[in-house]
């Protein structure tokens, strides 16, 4: 007879590990089955976000941060060191350490949570029977009267830029580079596309970026999105629109490329390619075909807005479902999962996710762009507020980008808030905070913000939405 469980969570990133540990937490049996093998060929917990993707991503960025300080930021400060180099081995091993330290604190929190993990790749049976199917081969199968589907996504593949992870590479291979490509090309001007462009960049890569949309970062607010690509091209990114790629062929050590624009064909040829056109859901091989458990057009799984599948007991999570793929959506979707099988009160509200990108300058978002409003015919009041006019902005030399505050015309309620510069990786908390308890554009105005900080941007926004700022023109 297969070990029985209240709960079975197949994928262990960061909707699955979060939602095996907080159903543990409620007093829930529970187990969770994940396939990720690390560079040591040990089960790796945290899926493709602490492995290869959120986590390394950032300590690279950090890394290339650092170096790229020495020469452009920190002479303005009267600072000069001579002779900077990367040690590349270093550089690499920094993040594979890091990354290491979370995969194992991911097991240590399943120990003290007691959750049992499972090493293999996990299928859905009929009556909630989950087949697992280790690395060589053997099979087990256990049981739970839950389920939750976390089988997270994979990057999309070309048909014709398929990858070798030597010279045409997805974001796992982007990290792992043994030199600095002289020429880089990256298919996508996306986040992982900007964010590991950005890193070759720093450390002296010549990176082209192409992009197939004409419109440079489409689903950010457009005036934000202006900014930023301004920023790019001082930063000597060569972000190409309208640019369609058609042919990638390795020649060599080098990678021949055809790409289509406005203005016909052209030829480029780089070292290294990376293809960041975006993810799907990863579903292959997950589901049997009598469970009932449907999937869409797109491959996602189709759940209601509990994240029930409307089979009895089975539910899915994170990157393979609706909604933004980011793990901290689907974190907090394995939060309330987990709390709905435990008869609580669960919560995910899609419409207040944050989205951020970590690039220099940083990008972050919630809620509604102006474009989204006018096309709903949504009444609007904006307020804006540049970096430039912040001291403390200005004494760190990153007096870059602004903060745009959408706010309902009528009930003030605000409806998105938009930010490019230093930190707004963290300042777009304070926003969503608001939004998510139905704050308003006087609410943010009314609260004293301490000084000097770069969170008084926030405020002077809010103050500009009815055309009060203090410390700029109305």
């Amino acid at each position: 007879m297969s070990e029985k469980f209240d709960v079975i969570v197949i994928g262990a990133g960061p909707a699955g590990y979060v939602a095996a540990i907080r159903a543990a937490q409620l007093g829930l049996k529970t187990a969770c089955v994940d396939a990720f093998v690390g560079k040591d060929g040990k089960q790796a917990l945290g899926g493709t976000c602490l492995n290869v993707g959120c986590i390394p991503s950032k300590a690279l960025l950090d890394s290339s941060k650092q170096y790229y300080n020495i020469a452009h930021n920190l002479p303005v400060h009267g600072i000069t060191v001579e002779g900077a180099k990367v040690d590349l081995g270093t550089f690499i091993g920094r993040k594979d350490k890091i990354v290491k330290q979370f995969t194992g604190g991911i097991g240590q929190l399943f120990k003290a949570n007691k959750v049992t993990p499972f090493f293999g790749k996990g299928k859905l049976l009929k009556n909630n029977d989950v087949e697992i199917t280790g690395n060589d081969g053997s099979k087990q199968t256990i049981s739970a009267t839950n389920v939750i589907l976390a089988s997270g996504s994979v990057p999309i593949e070309l048909p014709f830029a398929k990858f070798d992870n030597k010279f045409i590479v997805d974001n796992a291979g982007a990290l792992d580079f043994t030199e600095v490509p002289k020429r880089l090309g990256v298919i996508g001007a996306g986040v992982i596309g900007l964010e590991l462009g950005s890193v070759w960049k720093r450390l002296g890569s010549d990176v082209t970026v192409l992009e197939a949309l004409p419109d440079f970062l489409s689903v950010a607010d457009a005036d934000i999105a202006k900014i930023a690509a301004k920023e790019f091209a001082k930063m000597g990114l060569n972000i190409k629109l309208g640019a369609k790629l058609t042919k990638a062929e390795v020649k060599g050590n080098e990678v021949a490329l055809t790409y289509e624009d406005k203005d016909g064909a052209h030829d480029l040829v780089v070292d290294k390619l990376l293809v960041a056109v975006g993810r799907r859901a990863y579903t292959d091989g997950l589901l049997a075909a009598d469970t009932g458990v449907k999937v869409d057009e797109r491959g996602r799984i189709v759940v209601d807005e509990h994240n029930h599948t409307g089979v009895n007991g089975v539910w899915a999570i994170g990157d393979a479902v609706r909604g933004p793929m980011l793990a901290h959506k689907g974190s907090e979707e394995g939060v309330a999962v987990a709390e709905w099988i435990a008869g609580k009160a669960g919560h995910i509200n899609l419409d207040t996710v944050p989205w951020v990108i970590y690039t220099e300058p940083e990008i972050a978002w919630a809620g509604k762009t102006e474009k989204q409003l006018k096309e709903e015919g949504i009444p609007y009041k904006v307020g804006t507020f540049p970096f430039a006019a912040i001291g403390r902005a200005v004494a760190m030399n990153e007096a870059i980008g602004q903060v745009k505050m959408l706010a309902h015309a009528e009930t003030d309620r605000i409806l998105g808030v938009h930010m490019v510069g230093p930190g707004v990786s963290e300042l777009i908390a304070e926003c969503v905070v608001a939004m998510e308890f139905k704050g308003s554009s006087e609410d943010l105005a009314r609260i004293v913000h301490a000084h000097p900080t770069l969170s008084e941007a926030v405020h002077e926004a809010a103050l500009s939405v009815d055309k009060r700022a203090i410390h700029k023109g109305n």
